[in-house]
C-alpha cells in the first residue's frame, strides 16, 4: 500500500507539470518571443514539444512492456526536468524551440504512464476514479496557468514558468523510487528500425500542421514512411506496434472513433477561449476559466465508469459518450454573438461528458482486450490516436477560422467541421461491439 501511495504520488506531480507546461505557454509565448525574438519561430515552440511528444508516447509504452514501468516512466521524468532547465537558460528562440522538444521527449515517456500504471494497480472498477484524478490536474493547470504565468511575467521572469517544473520533478522521482512494480517486464530486442521508421513517419504528417508550404510532399513522404513500417513490423519479432493487436476488431475500432472524435471536437478547447475574448469581450483569465465546464463533465463521469462498465459494458457508454459528442457539436454550432460565458460553460460540460465516458471507457477496454505484456503499448496507441487527432483537428479548424470572410463566419465553418465529425465519430462507434467486456470477464476469472 505504501508503494501504491508513493507512485501515486509519482505520477500525479508529474502530470501537473505537463499539463501546466501546456497550458501556461499560451499565455506567455507572446512575451517571450518578444524578449528573444525571431517570431517567425512562434509556431515551433509549440511544435517540437507537441512533436516529440506525440511520437515517443507510444514508443514509451512499448519499452514499459519490455523493460518495466518504473525505468520508463522514471526516464521521462528526468527528460522533462532536464528540458525544463534548458528552456529556462534559452538565450535565443532556436535555443527555446531546440530545449523544448526536449522537454516534449521528457512528456511523451511521461503522459502514458498514469493509465498504464493504474491499469497494473487497480480493478477495472476503480480505475475511473484515478483516471478523474489525473484529469482534475489538467482542469486545475487551466486556472492555475493564467495566474501563473501573469505572475512570473510581472513580478520575476518568464523563466519561471520552466524553472518551477525542477523541483516538482525531483519530488516525482523520489517518490517514484520506493515503488514496486507488480508488472513482470517481457524482455525483447527493441525494434531500432521500426522506431525510427515510425518517428519519422509521424514527424512527417505532424510537420503538415505547422509548414506552410510543401504540406502535400511531407504528407506523401511521411505515408511512404508509415507504409513500409508497417511492412517492417509484420516481419519482426518484437515489433514496437505489434499489429496482432489490431486483429482484434474491437480494439481496432476504439482507436479508430478516438481519432475520429478528437479530429472533430477535441481542438474546441483552442479556439473557444478566442471567441470569447473577441466576441463576448471577457477577459484572458475568465475565458480559461470557462474551459473548466469540460473538467467539470469529464470527472463527473470519469469517477462512476469502471462501475458503470462493469454494469453496462464498454459498447453501450462508448455510443452515449458519441451520442454527447454530437450534442455537443450541436450546439457549437448554433454559438453566435448573443452568447456568452454561461453559455460556453455549459456546452463545455456537455463535451466534457462525451470525452470523459470516451476517454475513460476507451482506456479501460484497449488495456483489458490485451494481455499484460501489451497493455502498455495499446494504452500509449490509444492516447496515440487522441493525439494525432488533436494535432489534425486544430491545424483544419485553423484553416476553417481563417478562410472566413469575419471572425464569426470562420467560427461558424469551424464548428460545422466538428459537428460533421462527430456524426462520423458516431457512426464508428456503431461498430464496436461488447467484445471488450467478455474479455474482461476471462480474465478477471
Amino acid at each position: 500500500m505504501k508503494s501504491r501511495t508513493s507512485v501515486m504520488v509519482s505520477i500525479v506531480l508529474a502530470m501537473l507539470v505537463a499539463s501546466l507546461d501546456s497550458t501556461i505557454m499560451n499565455t506567455t509565448m507572446p512575451v517571450i518571443a518578444k524578449e528573444l525574438g525571431r517570431f517567425d519561430l512562434y509556431a515551433w515552440s509549440f511544435a517540437s514539444y507537441m512533436i516529440a511528444s506525440t511520437i515517443l508516447s507510444p514508443v514509451a509504452g512499448r519499452l514499459s512492456d519490455l523493460f518495466g514501468r518504473k525505468k520508463v516512466f522514471g526516464f521521462g521524468i528526468i527528460a522533462f526536468l532536464i528540458g525544463s532547465m534548458l528552456c529556462g537558460v534559452a538565450n535565443t528562440m532556436i535555443q527555446l524551440v531546440l530545449f523544448r522538444a526536449v522537454q516534449g521527449i521528457g512528456a511523451g515517456f511521461m503522459v502514458a504512464f498514469p493509465a498504464i500504471i493504474a491499469g497494473d494497480l487497480f480493478p477495472v472498477e476503480k480505475r475511473g476514479k484515478i483516471q478523474a484524478l489525473f484529469t482534475t490536474m489538467w482542469g486545475l493547470s487551466a486556472v492555475l496557468a493564467p495566474l501563473l504565468g501573469a505572475f512570473f511575467v510581472d513580478y520575476l521572469t518568464w523563466r519561471w514558468i520552466f524553472f518551477i517544473n525542477l523541483p516538482v520533478c525531483i519530488v516525482s522521482f523520489l517518490t517514484l523510487i520506493p515503488y514496486q512494480e507488480s508488472y513482470e517486464p517481457k524482455r525483447a530486442k527493441v525494434d531500432y528500425i521500426g522506431a525510427i521508421l515510425f518517428g519519422a513517419g509521424v514527424t512527417s504528417l505532424l510537420l503538415v500542421t505547422v509548414v506552410e508550404q510543401n504540406r502535400v510532399v511531407y504528407t506523401v513522404v511521411g505515408l511512404i514512411l508509415l507504409v513500409i513500417f508497417y511492412l517492417h513490423e509484420r516481419k519482426h519479432a518484437s515489433p514496437i506496434v505489434p499489429l496482432s493487436m489490431f486483429q482484434n476488431k474491437t480494439l481496432s475500432w476504439i482507436n479508430i472513433n478516438a481519432f475520429i472524435g478528437t479530429v472533430a471536437l477535441f481542438g474546441t478547447s483552442s479556439y473557444i477561449p478566442l471567441f470569447l475574448q473577441r466576441v463576448a469581450h471577457l477577459s484572458l483569465f475568465m475565458s480559461g476559466v470557462a474551459l473548466l465546464g469540460t473538467a467539470v463533465g469529464w470527472m463527473s463521469v470519469s469517477v462512476p465508469a469502471g462501475k458503470w462498465i462493469l454494469k453496462h459494458g464498454y459498447r453501450k457508454l462508448l455510443l452515449i459518450g458519441n451520442v454527447l459528442l454530437v450534442g455537443s457539436g450541436t450546439l457549437l454550432l448554433m454559438l453566435n454573438e448573443s452568447h456568452g460565458f454561461f453559455y460556453v460553460f455549459c456546452v463545455m460540460i456537455v463535451q466534457g461528458l462525451s470525452f470523459g465516458l470516451l476517454s475513460t471507457v476507451g482506456v479501460i477496454g484497449v488495456q483489458q482486450l490485451v494481455g499484460g505484456h501489451e497493455r502498455g503499448i495499446s494504452t500509449s496507441f490509444f492516447m496515440f490516436c487522441r493525439n494525432m487527432g488533436t494535432a489534425i483537428g486544430v491545424t483544419i479548424m485553423g484553416a476553417l477560422l481563417t478562410s472566413g470572410g469575419s471572425f464569426m463566419a470562420g467560427i461558424h465553418h469551424l464548428f460545422l467541421f466538428g459537428f460533421a465529425g462527430s456524426i462520423v465519430a458516431l457512426l464508428t462507434s456503431l461498430k464496436i461491439q461488447n467484445e471488450a467486456e467478455s474479455k474482461h470477464n476471462r480474465a478477471a476469472s
